[in-house]
């Protein structure tokens, strides 16, 4: 009886966490993708050092030599919300893929807040960083509600992984 208790407490932890940065209303929708009549998406082959090296040598300087492993830790958390892969759905989140050089708001098919839409930011590695920092300060009346990363180290590792995973393999 006790090991069935103690299953229903995590499952419901679970669950909680799972919905911890949806916005309200959102926390019992499904992050699984609806089935589609389309072919499934491609695997993606495996980035290369030269992948990585080419995606690491676009961004600033102080980007270039980051943690990859740290910033792909880091980063699990947006993976809650967000995919990265070319092709890979949205979920509460835009997929990320091509972020970079993008309009804030622009994606296709995403619906995002008037606050974000109309910011005018263009993403680069230097708005990621301050986006990441804090998002509602960034853009006040954004539908994000991830509160953010302090520690600078880690932001520049999440910004460097998430241009690696997030450009064309490649291209930078």
């Amino acid at each position: 009886m006790r090991f069935q208790a103690s299953i229903a407490v995590l499952m419901g932890a679970a669950s909680l966490l799972a919905a911890c940065s949806k916005p309200a209303g959102q926390a019992d929708q499904s992050a699984t993708p609806p089935a589609s009549a389309e072919a499934p998406t491609p695997v993606p082959t495996p980035l290369t050092e030269a992948d990585k090296k080419a995606a690491l040598a676009a961004l600033p300087v102080a980007y270039q030599t980051s943690d990859l492993d740290n910033g792909q830790a880091k980063f699990a958390l947006c993976k809650s919300c967000h995919t990265t892969g070319q092709g890979e759905a949205d979920m509460t989140g835009p997929n990320l893929f091509g972020v970079f050089g993008r309009k804030a708001g622009s994606k296709p098919g995403f619906s995002y807040s008037d606050a974000l839409k109309g910011s005018k930011i263009t993403w680069d590695a230097a708005k990621i960083d301050q986006w990441i920092t804090s998002p509602r300060t960034m853009v006040p009346g954004t539908k994000m509600t991830y509160l953010g990363t302090e520690n600078p180290k880690d932001r520049v590792d999440i910004v460097a992984y998430l241009k690696v995973e997030t450009t064309a393999r490649g291209k930078s």
